[in-house]
């Protein structure tokens, strides 16, 4: 059994209503956990395939490995709970029915997205530090710096499309968590999207946060960085300047677009739009305990 879509969409609002309601000290420390949660997903992908990463004709098969792995980090803000800035596109819907301001929707992004970044930037700093990087003769942390330099080289309108793309799948992944009733529903919904999204090469701001932030502590290893095979150009670019302007800003943009319009905006006015304006608790869809679970979902 799961809700239906249009169910899913009024269940989003008390969602997000919940979420804006809670404490700025509680939003954080969630925040942080998501960070790393989402971070240790996106290490895992790469320890999982970065022998294949390095030679292009096993690129595809990687991608795939790759993506079979990363699915976790969601699973686990999702049932776990944690508050992740790139879910949280999703309270739009909430401030579309009036139950949310524009200004607290905004505070949430705010808090969310600094905690998203702290716990992301702890683990990165935390592995370059453990010398797991040595991995493969020392080519896991020669891909690592790679990967980051590819991210911080991507052209402002490619990063910003890859971003749309990347949320609008990592949105429709949390939507279907929220239609579904059971801890295996959830998992599955889940899975799916996210690993077609990591196959696909879309960006996300969260996972970024890991990516770039490891490369460039990684490039203080001489024998990282000379796995990595990059010119001295290229090692040069990858620096936490263009980390925020190359990377981090349009791929933001992206992913708030790709979440908030193509999935809560769209859904909102396929279903909601010309609903009756009334508190959806009324309607009978969700019970106080259901309420209570979806709470902890992105």
């Amino acid at each position: 059994m799961a809700f239906t879509p249009k169910e899913i969409a009024t269940n989003t609002i008390e969602v997000g209503v919940k979420k804006t309601s809670m404490s700025t000290q509680a939003s954080f420390v969630l925040a942080i956990l998501a960070g790393a949660f989402i971070a240790f997903a996106s290490e895992g992908s790469n320890m999982a395939a970065f022998n294949l990463f390095a030679d292009p004709g096993t690129y595809g098969l990687g991608k795939l490995i790759a993506g079979s792995v990363f699915g976790t980090g969601l699973m686990l803000v999702v049932l776990c709970g944690g508050e992740l800035f790139t879910g949280n596109a999703l309270i739009i819907i909430g401030v579309l029915k009036g139950r949310v301001k524009v200004s607290t929707m905004f505070k949430n992004w705010t808090i969310v997205y600094i905690g998203n970044l702290i716990g992301s930037v702890l683990i990165a700093y935390m592995l370059v530090q453990s010398g797991l990087f040595n991995s493969g003769a020392n080519v896991l942390g020669g891909v690592t710096i790679k990967i980051a330099s590819y991210k911080v080289g991507l052209p402002f309108m490619s990063a910003l499309y890859l971003g749309i793309m990347c949320n609008w799948l990592v949105c429709l992944a949390v939507w279907m968590s929220f239609g579904a009733k059971n801890m295996i529903g959830k998992i599955f919904a889940i899975f799916f999207p996210i690993w077609l999204f990591i196959i696909s090469g879309f960006e996300h701001c969260v996972a970024n946060m890991y990516y770039i932030p490891a490369g460039i502590m990684a490039k203080s290893n001489a024998a990282w960085v000379a796995e990595s095979h990059l010119t001295p150009d290229q090692l040069a670019q990858l620096n936490w300047g263009t980390f925020f302007t190359h990377n981090l800003l349009p791929v933001t943009i992206g992913n708030i677009i790709g979440g908030a319009v193509f999935v809560g905006m769209a859904y909102w006015f396929a279903y909601l739009k010309n609903a009756d304006k009334q508190n959806v608790k009324t309607a009978g869809l969700l019970t106080e305990e259901e309420v209570k679970r979806l709470t902890e979902f992105k």
